[in-house]
């Protein structure tokens, strides 16, 4: 069995990662229910917006954490 080592990350990036995937995540579940409802068009602008956020969450880990 291995074990992730963790002392590593600082505050500030668990803060960011956790804010983000409080967003993102609940972005693509509610675009998965939207598919079951039938409503495909805003069940693509909820995949396309957190696709969109993880874009940010991607630009500011590089700015910021490199």
């Amino acid at each position: 069995m291995t074990y992730v080592d963790t002392s590593n990350i600082s505050a500030q990036m668990f803060v960011t990662v956790l804010l983000f995937l409080l967003v993102i995540a609940p972005l693509f579940s509610l675009a998965i229910l939207r598919f079951f409802q039938g409503k495909k068009k805003a069940g693509f602008s909820l995949i396309g917006a957190g696709g969109g956020v993880y874009a940010i969450f991607q630009t500011i880990m590089i700015i910021f954490f490199r």
